[in-house]
C-alpha cells in the first residue's frame, strides 16, 4: 500500500543571508519601495552586531525537521508526514515550497505561521502569498490553515517554563516585561484580534507561572520605519520609564517570537539592554523557545488536530 503524505508547510518571515543580501531584503519588505540609504546603513549595522546574518532560516529547519519526525512516530500506518518551509520575504520564498510541494505530489497539507498571534496585516499575509502560489496550479493541494495558537497548553507551558527559570536566576524583586513585534495603531479601530490575543496570551503565561499581578507586565517592540502611530509602549523606552520608576531588575520574555532573529538578538539582547543599563537597571532574556520539545510538542498537537478535523 501506498503511504498518503500530509505536506505541513511551516512559514516564516525570512531573514538576509548576508549583509551583502540586506538592501535586497528590505526592498521586498518594502514592497519595491525605495529603501533610503540611512535605513539600509542602519539594518545593516544591526545585523553585523549580530553577527551579520539572521540564524532563522537554520532555526526554522531544525523546527521543520523535529516536527516531521514527531509527527511521523505517532503517524498511523500508511500515512507519512513531509515538513517543507517557505519564507515571506526571503529565500526559500513560500512560492518556493508550493512549487516543491506540487513536485512531490502532495494533495493534502496543514499550513501554519510560526508566529502565533493573528493580524490581518502578519499571519493573513503569508496565507496570502500561499493562496497566489497555489493559484499558478490548475489543480493544486488543498490546505488546511492554521491561523493563530496563541492560547495553545504547551506553547504557554513552554513560555511558563522560562519564566520561571529567568526568574530563578534573578532578584526577588524582578519584573517580568512580555513582548512582541508592534504594528500600527490603526489595527485597533479595524477590529484586529493581535493586541488581545497578546494580552491574553501574557495574562496565561503569567497565571501558569505563578506572577502576581504586579509582577509583570507587557511591552511592544521593533516598531516600523514610517511616520503613522505604532501600537506601545515601545520597549527600548519602557525599560527607560521602569527603571525612572525604581525598577532595577527586568526580565524580558518576547512571546510574539518563536525563533532567534534580529528583533530579538539586536532590539532586545543589544537595544534594549543597553538603554536600560544607562538607565540604571538591569535587563536579562529568556531563551527564545526555537527547538523547545514543549513548542515543538504544541506544532505536532496543531497539525494532527487540523489534519483529523478536515478529514
Amino acid at each position: 500500500m501506498t503511504a498518503e503524505t500530509i505536506g505541513v508547510l511551516l512559514m516564516a518571515y525570512g531573514g538576509p543571508d548576508s549583509l551583502d543580501d540586506i538592501p535586497a531584503y528590505l526592498h521586498d519588505i518594502r514592497g519595491g519601495r525605495p529603501t533610503p540609504g540611512e535605513l539600509v546603513a542602519e539594518i545593516t549595522e544591526n545585523y553585523r552586531r549580530i553577527g551579520g546574518r539572521s540564524p532563522l532560516l537554520e532555526l526554522t529547519r531544525r523546527q521543520a525537521a523535529l516536527v516531521e519526525a514527531r509527527l511521523n512516530v505517532g503517524a498511523p500506518p500508511g500515512r507519512r508526514y513531509k515538513s517543507y518551509i517557505g519564507m515571506r520575504h526571503w529565500s526559500p520564498w513560500i512560492e518556493d515550497a508550493v512549487d516543491r510541494m506540487m513536485q512531490d505530489g502532495i494533495r493534502d497539507a496543514v499550513a501554519l505561521v510560526l508566529a502565533p498571534h493573528y493580524s490581518n496585516m502578519s499571519v493573513a499575509r503569508y496565507f496570502a502569498k500561499l493562496d497566489a502560489a497555489l493559484a499558478k496550479y490548475p489543480n493544486p493541494f488543498s490546505v488546511t490553515p492554521i491561523t493563530s495558537y496563541h492560547d495553545h497548553p504547551l506553547y504557554i507551558q513552554a513560555l511558563a517554563r522560562r519564566v520561571s527559570e529567568g526568574l530563578a536566576r534573578m532578584p526577588a524583586d524582578t519584573l517580568v516585561i512580555f513582548s512582541a513585534h508592534s504594528l500600527p495603531q490603526r489595527i485597533l479601530a479595524e477590529g484586529d484580534p493581535y493586541d488581545a490575543q497578546l494580552r491574553e496570551t501574557a495574562r496565561l503565561v503569567a497565571e501558569h507561572a505563578g506572577l502576581p499581578d504586579d509582577a509583570w507586565t507587557f511591552s511592544y517592540q521593533s516598531a516600523g520605519h514610517s511616520p503613522e502611530p505604532w501600537l506601545g509602549p515601545q520597549l527600548e523606552d519602557y525599560v527607560v520609564e521602569l527603571a525612572q520608576q525604581g525598577y532595577r531588575n527586568l526580565l524580558s520574555v518576547p512571546i510574539g517570537f518563536v525563533a532567534d532573529h534580529v528583533e530579538v538578538l539586536f532590539d532586545i539582547d543589544i537595544q534594549a539592554r543597553e538603554a536600560a543599563q544607562a538607565a540604571g537597571a538591569r535587563l536579562d532574556r529568556v531563551p527564545s523557545l526555537n527547538d523547545d520539545p514543549l513548542f515543538i510538542a504544541a506544532l505536532v498537537d496543531l497539525v494532527r488536530a487540523a489534519h483529523r478535523a478536515r478529514a
